[in-house]
């Protein structure tokens, strides 16, 4: 897998799974953030209904992602055969190696398109550490983290955009960057944030 840094540029296509949405709008500032990365954000039909889903239940995911595709911030997109047959294969088998619909659709599509995965989730990101070695996976704190975000927002706001989406979204950081995440909100920030490790939210 590549290094996301050097691969957000104008060319790329990012792939964002649902929870990496959900994490977006945790944050209140989606349009801006997803604004500031070159390249497109899509995210698959699939995903998009998963979120739509949890409208039932009270969320306003489905409903916020809607205003963002309306916006053109981001575009909806639907498999070809070549991301069908990757998602059968994810969806298909034992639990182990099985993932939801829209993890499934989200890799199905990168390998199709040749894109770049956004997912969070350690069971499909070792997936696909394993079934697709050549596909370049990142994260919601790879985005946040990202020198674009961080010119756009400023150091301030980018530090309320993570702790937002830590607090509202409960998003899961990669423990390559869970040092940088608390060096940036701080550590009675990140104390609140029980999305991160234990050992990371005592304050001194």
């Amino acid at each position: 897998m590549s290094s996301f840094g050097f691969l957000l540029n104008a060319s790329a296509v990012l792939v964002v799974d649902a929870s990496v949405v959900i994490n977006l709008n945790a944050t209140g500032m989606a349009s801006e953030i997803i604004r500031a990365c070159p390249g497109e954000l899509v995210v698959t039909e699939n995903a998009c209904a998963e979120l739509f889903r949890g409208t039932r239940s009270g969320y306003k995911d489905g409903e916020n992602l809607q205003v963002l595709i309306r916006a053109g911030a981001l575009r909806a997109v639907a498999l070809g055969e070549g991301g069908k047959r990757v998602y059968g294969s994810l969806i298909e088998g034992t639990a182990l190696r099985t993932l939801d619909d829209g993890e499934a659709a989200t890799i199905g599509y990168a390998v199709e398109a040749g894109a770049v995965a956004v997912i969070d989730e350690r069971k499909a990101r070792g997936l696909c550490s394993t079934g697709f070695p050549y596909l370049t996976l990142a994260s919601t704190v790879d985005l946040l983290l990202h020198e674009c975000i961080a010119r756009a927002l400023g150091a301030q706001r980018q530090a309320e955009a993570i702790f937002q989406a830590l607090r509202v979204g409960r998003m899961r950081v990669p423990p390559e960057h869970i040092d940088a995440v608390v060096a940036l909100i701080g550590a009675d920030a990140a104390a609140s944030c029980n999305s991160l490790p234990r050992a990371k939210r005592k304050t001194s």
